[in-house]
């Protein structure tokens, strides 16, 4: 009995080898010749646009990705990831300068969640007032004026509120305290023919925030580094008091550091000019849900463990979100589509997801793995994309996954030669202890595998992370087409490798 057993088992390791194998080929064949990972990046970034949560943007994308797995087959589950207190929508936007020398077009963005025109407004430029006495001397002329505000932009909105005004009355409080004994010390220097070093003022930008609003500005610029950085006002993201009679009401534009320093001399010199906005930034009440989508291919064997390929859905939308991480989540897409179009049957089930909210805290993670800790201690990997569009070129994991990956990866160097693929064995890593940059962290610090594919620029195309990351040109036209297609073959390959493997990935040796 026992020998026919063992043969029985022999024989079905026969065949089930060079099955996965013609399912391997097939991907490949897939993934050449009927790769549409570049069509999904259209549809999302060119059709929806940019996405951050709570935007009409993001619903959709939401609602189209449900629908695609649904039509590959896959089993469709939508988490919530949390509300945000009000919706968002942002429209076109432009702005010049009139006057002066010559006219100009303005180059400027504004953060998500921040206040837009009341049409197309127009009016003259002031700098910003920083004691009492320079309010008092200009508070007539604030009215209908554009204000520049100092501080250099770094993608946030100036802040606003009670807690704000509250921080810049105390800095106002200790800046009259600053100024008398700058004087003390002047005097002194002068009895006593002394030079020593006044003492510095502390700066905030827009120190009357709440005085300028109320005196009637028309908005406030801030100077921003090219290029131009947009990310969200936290002051209506983050408060969950926030209702829609609370809204700024100014817009709070970045403009292009040069034109700023051009525009800063031009008020200095008092010379007579004016700019003109139209900012159609727009809300909708709230509070508005938003949705991880998480596609299944359920196992044939072990249906209760799991491997993820995940990528996140939202972007920021001064750009249209093409690279972070339309490149991540479409090749996530794809991938689904390519292991449902092979026919492949894995042994565990493989979860496909598009996270919501990682740029706003990496919400919809933390939302899909607290309302899923049975499945913590029987994911395998999540292996989560969220770098740019660049083509997987190795792993590198502990001694105790080595020989699985080596036999899962063999195939790569063959997609194309020119990207070749190498398993590298690592010691073992700190486990975090705290959350960071992507949507990946928050498996890790429960000790759950998040082993990413190592990424490079193998042929040179001259790609910079940092001049896309949340920035003005996180286009579609800055992912690279051939790259984008080979991550999402590799992704299938590799996901469903480890999905049919007879066992979960060793966790031996990962963390230390």
């Amino acid at each position: 009995m026992k020998k026919i057993l063992l043969l029985c088992a022999m024989g079905m390791a026969f065949v089930t080898a060079p099955a996965q194998d013609a399912t391997v080929r097939k991907l490949i064949e897939l993934g050449k010749t009927d790769n549409q990972v570049m069509n999904h990046l259209d549809v999302l970034t060119n059709r929806f646009g940019g996405r951050p949560i709570g935007s009409d943007a993001y619903d959709h994308a939401v609602e189209w990705v449900a629908s695609k797995f649904a039509e590959w087959g896959l089993e469709v589950e939508l988490n919530e990831g949390g509300t945000v207190p009000v919706g968002y929508n942002r429209g076109p936007w432009f702005g010049r300068m009139l006057g002066g020398d010559r006219a100009m077009t303005l180059h400027f963005v504004t953060p998500s969640y921040s206040s837009g025109t009341k049409g197309l407004q127009r009016g003259h430029v002031l700098l910003e007032p920083k004691t009492r006495e320079e309010l008092n001397s200009m508070k007539n002329a604030l009215k209908g004026a554009w204000v520049l505000v100092t501080g250099k932009n770094v993608g946030w909105a100036i802040p606003h509120g009670a807690a704000a005004d509250s921080a810049r009355a105390s800095i106002l409080a200790r800046n009259v305290e600053i100024r008398k004994r700058n004087q003390a010390i002047a005097e002194n220097n002068r009895l006593k023919n002394r030079n020593d070093t006044l003492l510095t003022l502390l700066d905030e930008p827009a120190l009357f925030y709440r005085e300028m609003c109320e005196a009637g500005i028309l908005g406030i610029i801030q100077s921003a580094p090219v290029p131009l950085v947009a990310l969200y006002d936290r002051s209506v993201v983050k408060d969950s008091t926030m209702t829609f009679d609370r809204l700024p009401e100014i817009p709070d534009i970045k403009l292009d550091e040069h034109q700023y320093e051009i525009i800063r001399q031009m008020v200095r010199e008092r010379r007579v000019f004016e700019l003109e906005f139209d900012i159609r930034n727009h809300f909708r009440m709230g509070p508005v849900k938003y949705y991880s989508v998480a596609g299944k291919i359920r196992g044939s064997d072990y249906p209760d463990e799991y491997v993820i390929l995940s990528g996140h859905l939202d972007s920021h939308d001064a750009a249209t979100g093409g690279v972070d991480c339309g490149a991540g989540v479409t090749s996530v897409i794809e991938a689904a589509r390519l292991v449902a179009k092979s026919g492949a049957r894995p042994r565990r089930s493989m979860l496909f997801i598009a996270f919501a909210g990682e740029e706003y805290g990496l919400l919809g993670a933390q939302a899909w793995a607290a309302s899923h800790p049975e499945q913590w201690d029987k994911i395998s990997n999540i292996f989560n994309r969220d770098g740019g569009p660049l083509p997987p070129v190795s792993i590198s994991v502990p001694k105790a996954m080595y020989s699985d990956f080596v036999q899962i990866c063999a195939p790569l160097s063959s997609i194309h030669p020119e990207i070749p693929f190498e398993v590298k064995e690592t010691a073992p890593r700190p486990k975090p202890a705290r959350l960071s940059g992507t949507d990946a962290s928050v498996f890790a610090i429960k000790g759950i595998p998040a082993i990413s594919l190592d990424e490079e620029d193998v042929k040179g195309y001259n790609f910079n992370y940092r001049e896309i990351w949340h920035t003005e040109r996180d286009l579609y036209t800055k992912s690279i087409p051939e790259y984008q297609q080979h991550a999402a073959t590799v992704m299938a390959i590799v996901g469903l490798g480890v999905a049919n493997l007879d066992h979960l990935l060793s966790r031996e040796g990962l963390y230390r």
